[in-house]
């Protein structure tokens, strides 16, 4: 049986294993300060090991889920009811670190967006869900937060954060979006690019509804860019074109460790002109 002593040495090698992996070497630093004695800084990192040990596995109730709502073939208004059934689950199924996309889409935000600005800018939170990426930004010092959410069920789980102003329970890329042109400093979309959520001329609702000289922040699995038909030889050469045109110009592109379930991700970002 491990000592608290031989079981925090472990765990404390660990976190500068998985700081390294994920946040490179100049983290290697800063736990070893952390580790030399600060115990709530430790405890945080111990969280971090339990949600380390399951991010990489997706038990039976999330593939069950999962298996539905990335089905091909399926009508966005299909894939809503989907998650109409599994709002009430969802948070609980995606906990535990198995799922990252909206911390990895924060993160891009928050590197982009100077703190001193971030109590002004308007915020779109695309595919809003249940409210996580809302919740860690207005952590982060943002007020102004709308969202975009097309699924009822996930829309009333919002609502109940009480952190949103606006929200609009509609699609993107389909011709029905009624949120006015020019409206957004940032539209973030976390983990809604996906099979049968938001087509690629979506990207073109996202581009209207931003700002000249706002940003558009994407995290997304960086699988679905050749397994989704949708996406496959279409998503990025849009976004190209996009810039070839003009119409934006990108920020940066950047593959990301421990997306969902330990598959990698792909955060882009984009300034609209």
């Amino acid at each position: 049986m491990l000592t608290r002593k031989k079981f925090l040495e472990k765990c404390f090698l660990r976190c500068v294993l998985e700081c390294y992996v994920v946040h490179g070497l100049k983290t290697w630093y800063a736990f070893y300060i952390l580790g030399s004695g600060c115990t709530v800084h430790l405890d945080l990192a111990l969280i971090n090991f339990a949600q380390f040990d399951m991010k990489n596995e997706e038990d039976e109730s999330l593939q069950v889920w999962t298996k539905q709502v990335f089905a091909s073939g399926q009508k966005p208004t299909q894939v809503t009811a989907m998650y109409d059934n599994w709002s009430k689950t969802y948070e609980e199924n995606l906990g535990e670190g198995k799922y990252r996309a909206h911390i990895i889409a924060v993160d891009e935000v928050v590197r982009l967006v100077p703190e001193e600005q971030r109590r002004q800018v308007r915020v779109l939170d695309v595919g809003a869900g249940t409210g996580w990426v809302g919740t860690e930004l207005l952590k982060l010092g943002f007020k102004n937060l709308d969202a975009l959410e097309p699924s009822e069920g996930m829309m009333n789980q919002l609502k109940s954060t009480g952190i949103y102003t606006l929200k609009y329970q509609e699609f993107l890329g389909l011709g029905q979006n009624t949120i006015p042109s020019d409206t957004y400093d940032v539209v973030v979309v976390s983990g809604a690019m996906c099979e049968g959520h938001v087509p690629v001329r979506g990207i073109d609702d996202m581009v209207r509804v931003t700002k000249p000289g706002g940003l558009v922040v994407i995290s997304m699995r960086l699988e679905f860019l050749e397994t989704v038909e949708e996406y496959r030889n279409r998503l990025e050469p849009h976004m190209n074109q996009l810039e070839q045109k003009g119409v934006w110009h990108k920020v940066a592109r950047t593959v990301v460790p421990g997306y969902y379930c330990g598959k990698e991700g792909v955060v882009f970002s984009y300034r609209v002109v």
